[in-house]
């Protein structure tokens, strides 16, 4: 993941605990070098962070009281008329501003643009210090502090060639979205001048419902039907990990390589109401696994999530209880002749 530049600033409560205030990296230290390996450790150690983290997605705000000067600065600066310290010191004194009541995020604003394959991204975090223990040359414990990479509170990463495409609904835009942060999420939301789109917890869910239906519907048997599963939960986590969205006529074509328009068209035809693209959502991923088994004549498949609510197994008498018999299985079984 070349870094193609990068710079830190701090944010600090004043004496009186009353607001933020601003530190801006030295002017002679205003730009980390492309090819400063430390830095290039911490940026992708937040990133990876950042990517395993609940976020929110959407878009700049083109109008309105949302619409900010992000947008603006950012064209600016990708041509040329303002530097990356200028677009960053912007950005960190809007934040103070927009964060005056919060003042415990006070700690290291990281900024860096960064390219991975074909895409560039612009990253900006905030870290903790924490106080830890090293060894100095005497070989003697003293005290080192050090920063909190594996914590983040408040994060936002722009995918820039995204944004640059301007591809109609795309969601080039995430931050942060803890349940416990929900102000800050807010703050991020307003700093940011964006609008807030798609719900990747929701969507992801509604991606995960509609492949086992397609799993049901093309009555696949138990080991094509776990390899399609696993094929999709793999493909979401490598998106996972380079931060970008699934593409649902990329998963289309991964799940079944002979018909790779099939689940596309099976999503399609349903009308989940799903989007083009969706950011995966890595705790509802870690949820999803399918239970199947055949034997004797009798063929089982359900999702590892309705374990417990509208499936019950009882292990004493090795029995499965089904609570809500699907409506195609139940008209048949209660089918006159």
């Amino acid at each position: 993941m070349p870094l193609l530049q990068s710079i830190v600033h701090r944010l600090d409560p004043t004496l009186d605990g009353e607001r933020l205030t601003l530190t801006a990296a030295p002017q002679s230290e205003q730009a980390a070098p492309s090819d400063d390996s430390v830095m290039a450790t911490l940026v992708g150690a937040l990133n990876d962070t950042y990517n395993t983290k609940p976020k929110g997605w959407g878009r700049f705000a083109e109008e309105g009281e949302q619409a900010g000067p992000l947008a603006m600065w950012l064209r600016d600066y990708l041509a040329g008329d303002k530097s990356f310290a200028e677009l960053s010191v912007e950005l960190a004194e809007r934040l103070a501003k927009q964060l005056q009541e919060q003042l415990s995020v006070s700690g290291y604003l990281v900024f860096s643009h960064q390219r991975q394959g074909d895409t560039e991204t612009l990253l900006m975090a905030l870290v903790h210090q924490r106080e830890g223990i090293g060894i100095n040359d005497d070989h003697h414990a003293v005290p080192a502090a050090q920063l909190n990479t594996s914590q983040l509170t408040l994060a936002a990463r722009i995918n820039l060639t995204q944004w640059q495409s301007e591809a109609p609904n795309a969601q080039y835009v995430s931050f942060l979205k803890d349940r416990g942060g929900k102000k800050l999420a807010e703050d991020l939301v307003t700093l940011l001048g964006m609008e807030e789109g798609v719900d990747a917890p929701a969507e992801t869910r509604t991606l995960l419902k509609a492949f086992s239906d397609y799993v049901e519907k093309e009555d696949y048997d138990d080991e094509v039907s776990r390899e399609k599963t696993d094929t999709l939960v793999d493909y979401a986590n490598e998106q996972l990990r380079r931060g970008e969205p699934m593409t649902l006529e990329e998963l289309s074509g991964l799940v079944d390589e002979q018909q790779p328009k099939a689940f596309y068209d099976h999503i399609r035809n349903a009308d989940y109401g799903l989007s083009p693209e969706i950011p995966p959502d890595k705790r509802t991923l870690s949820q999803f696994r399918r239970f199947t088994g055949r034997a004797g004549g009798v063929s089982i498949s359900f999702d590892s999530h309705l374990l417990g609510s509208s499936i019950e197994y009882d292990a004493t008498q090795d029995r499965l209880i089904i609570k809500q018999v699907p409506k195609q299985l139940r008209e048949q079984l209660t089918k006159k002749d």
